[in-house]
């Protein structure tokens, strides 16, 4: 079972957690994808605070290869993928050649027509060409706005337990989510009874280390993964306040505005999909209604 006391939610104390931890922020955004910093600017964040980073550019490797360069900063190699339903995931590589071969052969070769836009391979297909690698698998921002969460109307109840079964944990602090979205994800969390992550999913370097994953392991990512696969990660981290939500979903907006046909073209596909969910469940809650009212009325017939 996952010890409460393994997700905090509160502003991280780097300097009291890198005491007796590694501590790394797995969820960054460089300018490669919708992100404002260069990886020299955000290598140089993560070396003052001291902390490990992961770049997981949206369907994009340029910013995980480049910052593997700097030696005095601990990194993981990573991507956020998009799945076909507009689902992100993200994967974290245990060597970076194998991230660049996954890229390559996978990713690429699917990709839409941006790297900010869907690939063409539903989520199932990305979890099983991942595990042809050595990988940690984990679903960020679960519950969050529209379809970019796992749970959503596109996965159906059944339709998610088995990718749940596929995968190795979810992230359950994101500091760009909103507080009871991130209760949710934490709730998730320990009913899953998987491996747990926090991160900024920052898009300025001034959200480093908002939302942060430690863990007593020696400091490497090879060590940090399995500490994530093994369950034996902590989580703590606080929302960003209004006034950076605002500043962050204005660089992503601006990096964006070329997809907009396409998330146009997603966010009206999604509002059918829950139009007919809603319909569904309406309709089948009427069943349930009707038919236990029809036993009731055979009960009473038979009485008399």
């Amino acid at each position: 079972m996952i010890d409460h006391h393994r997700i905090q939610f509160e502003r991280p104390n780097l300097a009291n957690l890198k005491e007796k931890n590694t501590v790394m922020d797995l969820h960054f955004h460089s300018h490669y994808s919708d992100g404002h910093n260069s990886i020299e600017t955000i290598a140089r964040k993560a070396q003052e605070l001291g902390i490990g980073i992961a770049v997981t550019d949206h369907n994009e490797i340029r910013g995980a290869v480049e910052i593997a360069e700097y030696r005095n900063v601990l990194s993981i190699p990573g991507i956020e993928m998009t799945s076909s339903e507009g689902t992100h995931i993200l994967i974290y590589f245990y060597h970076l050649d194998q991230l660049e071969t996954f890229y390559n052969d996978h990713v690429i070769p699917n990709m839409g027509n941006d790297i900010m836009s869907s690939t063409a391979l539903r989520m199932e297909e990305i979890i099983k060409r991942a595990r042809k690698f050595k990988t940690v698998i984990i679903f960020p921002h679960p519950y969050c706005g529209v379809y970019t969460g796992i749970q959503n109307s596109y996965f159906p109840e059944e339709r998610r337990e088995r990718i749940f079964s596929m995968i190795d944990g979810v992230e359950v602090i994101n500091s760009e989510n909103m507080k009871i979205s991130n209760l949710r994800s934490a709730l998730l969390g320990f009913n899953l009874n998987k491996g747990i992550t926090g991160g900024s999913d920052g898009h300025r370097v001034a959200q480093m280390g908002r939302a942060v994953t430690y863990a007593r392991c020696r400091r490497n990512h090879k060590a940090f993964l399995d500490a994530i696969r093994k369950n034996k990660t902590k989580v703590v981290g606080k929302e960003l306040d209004l006034i950076r939500k605002v500043t962050s979903n204005g660089v992503k907006l601006r990096n964006n505005i070329k997809n907009y046909p396409d998330l146009v073209e997603k966010n009206l596909k999604y509002g059918y999909t829950v139009i007919n969910s809603k319909s569904k469940e309406i309709k089948e809650n009427v069943k349930r209604s009707w038919n236990g009212k029809k036993r009731e009325r055979q009960k009473t017939f038979r009485a008399l």
